[in-house]
């Protein structure tokens, strides 16, 4: 049987930045097979990649190809992942199931975590995190359980708004999650800045986030930090206008029984038909927002390391 470290595949950019200790940004690929409509998708892998680039740092876009899990890809590689028709949604659970079958999948939040680990990249941007379902409350996403188990700085634009928050919330207090708010003192909301859930921390630089992720490393926990991170301004909905829409998709997902790995892309997908793209729109946006923080979160994390070695 072959080892799973012979089936990890890294790019020559990331090989090269990894082996010389330049700062690294973990993306995640659900997001192209699975988060938005061609060509949208590529489009967004082109400019998160450029978004992260621009500020100092490495992305390593993760995903499985043929049942090789892929850290950072190239420019064919994206344009097929974004083009493959049956890619699998892979969580941990999945690696497997992809590997055996030779495989295309892209990451979800906690498969991309996993891999990043196994890379040894300390920094991943994404868009929201899964969490609890409001339809019900016993669908945890797997997410949750790798941010508690996986220490990484996890950068966010809060949970997804299709989620219920508080309990989401309430969990990651639990498995000593800490939750920081950058240049905010609430939980975003996905599309819309604030949830009205106060967060117990806030931090206002990429500094001082990368000072306390290894204070809380140091401590002997081994979970992630996860830092919120809001959409701008110029692109955020008002929640009072997103609510409605929220359970009218909701409601819908329920009477026709979809659930599983179907409710995320099912929801994300009815509430940008029900806000005519606008969803969509903001979606774009706070991923690019997440990533340009990210890069600049791992610069500093990089820099300190450098400074304790000198």
């Amino acid at each position: 049987m072959i080892a799973f470290e012979d089936l990890i595949v890294r790019s020559g950019d990331v090989k090269q930045a990894l082996s010389i200790a330049l700062p690294v940004v973990a993306l995640e690929s659900t997001v192209l097979t699975h988060g938005l409509p061609r060509p949208q998708n590529l489009q967004l892998a082109h400019d998160m990649e450029r978004a992260v680039r621009e500020q100092g740092a490495t992305p390593a876009t993760i995903a499985f190809l043929d049942g090789s899990l892929h850290i950072g890809l190239s420019e064919l590689e994206l344009d097929r992942l974004a083009n493959e028709k049956n890619a699998y949604k892979v969580g941990p659970r999945d690696f497997a199931t992809v590997m055996t079958q030779l495989a295309c999948g892209g990451t979800t939040v906690a498969g991309t975590m996993f891999a990043a680990k196994k890379a040894n990249i300390k920094v991943f941007a994404t868009g929201g995190i899964g969490g609890v379902h409001r339809e019900m409350s016993f669908d945890i996403s797997a997410d949750l359980q790798a941010l508690a188990m996986i220490p990484m700085i996890v950068v966010c634009a809060g949970a997804k708004a299709i989620l219920d928050l508080p309990a989401t919330l309430e969990y990651l207090e639990t498995m000593s999650v800490p939750v920081i708010g950058y240049c905010t003192n609430e939980f975003p909301a996905f599309y819309s800045q604030g949830s009205g859930l106060p967060l117990s921390l806030r931090l206002d630089t990429p500094q001082d986030i990368a000072v306390f992720a290894k204070a809380h490393w140091n401590t002997g926990l081994q979970s992630a930090v996860l830092v919120a991170n809001p959409i701008p301004a110029s692109d955020a909905i008002p929640r009072s206008q997103m609510e409605p829409i929220i359970e009218s998709a909701s409601n819908e997902a329920k009477e026709k029984k979809i659930h599983g790995k179907e409710l995320t892309p099912f929801l994300l997908q009815r509430i940008s038909e029900l806000t005519k793209g606008e969803s969509m729109k903001a979606n774009l946006s706070l991923l690019l927002n997440n990533a340009r923080l990210a890069a600049q979160i791992a610069k500093a994390l990089r820099a300190m390391e450098k400074r304790r070695l000198a």
